[in-house]
């Protein structure tokens, strides 16, 4: 008798679910409209230690489909800061915390217009240890966290860009 109603709600439930719009952002596969999109995107380089792990990152999550001649071009400007937080009374910082921001748009090739201009961003603790080697490393670790952050995040935007533009 359980197993009997709960079926039945478990068949309303999909029977709900199914009326509302949800779809998969990469539906499609490979020919989908986020993947068509994703594989035409050229990353343009950016500066510094921390532009190239972004710009990587970056280019590791859409290269997987990458052919032909770019139609867009990825412009991305980092923000990379450390500040300490925790200050002992002798005033030694103990815990840092590295923000890693960036602004990208996005440039159709073909116009030369921006058809996306977006921010995204993610922080993270560092504890400062006694050894200067180990705060450097902590540091690096926190820099080389956030790029994939802020990648995954970039990616993800672009593709529900390509998944509305491709719904209007």
């Amino acid at each position: 008798m359980k197993r009997a109603a709960f079926l039945i709600a478990l068949v309303a439930a999909s029977a709900t679910l199914s009326g509302c719009g949800l779809r998969p952002l990469y539906g499609g596969g490979v020919g989908g409209p986020v993947q068509t999109m994703l594989s035409g995107v050229e990353v343009a380089p950016i500066p510094g230690e921390n532009g190239w792990l972004v710009a990587n990152a970056v280019r590791d999550r859409i290269e997987a489909t990458r052919s032909g001649t770019p139609a867009y071009r990825l412009e991305i400007k980092l923000d990379d800061r450390i500040e300490g937080l925790g200050v002992r009374s002798d005033d030694v910082v103990t815990r840092e915390r590295r923000t890693l921001r960036a602004r990208y748009q996005l440039i159709d090739l073909a116009t030369g217009q921006t058809v996306l201009d977006a921010t995204a961003g993610s922080d993270a603790g560092i504890d400062v240890a006694g050894s200067e080697y180990a705060t450097i490393a902590a540091e690096r670790s926190a820099l080389e966290r956030l790029s994939g952050i802020v990648a995954d995040q970039i990616v993800a935007r672009l593709a529900r860009y390509a998944r509305s533009s491709k719904t209007k």
